[in-house]
């Protein structure tokens, strides 16, 4: 049987990417509440909006639901993306 997108696949690339963002962003917040770190962690847990589309609700009368979507990530969430696809190429 053949592999949908081969071993290197954009999907595969896409999660790792998400995950690398999302630690990223965790470790960022864990480390804004560590007081050694208070001189240059403001700078690195800092969120810088890229973009932000406003949330529009859809009322059906039979189910409402919202929608919306922004990204604003900080500089660790920035270095977690770049680890997560250095280590995408590294292993895949």
């Amino acid at each position: 049987m053949a592999r949908f997108g081969g071993s290197r696949g954009t999907g595969m690339c896409v999660l790792y990417v998400v995950i690398g963002a999302i630690l990223g962003g965790l470790l960022g917040q864990l480390l804004s509440k560590v007081d050694v770190l208070s001189g240059f962690m403001p700078y690195l847990v800092d969120t810088y909006p890229v973009f932000d589309v406003a949330p529009a609700t859809f009322n059906l009368y039979v189910i409402q639901f919202t929608l919306g979507l922004a990204f604003a990530p900080n500089l660790i969430s920035i270095l977690g993306v770049v680890l997560a696809v250095y280590l995408f190429r590294r292993f895949n």
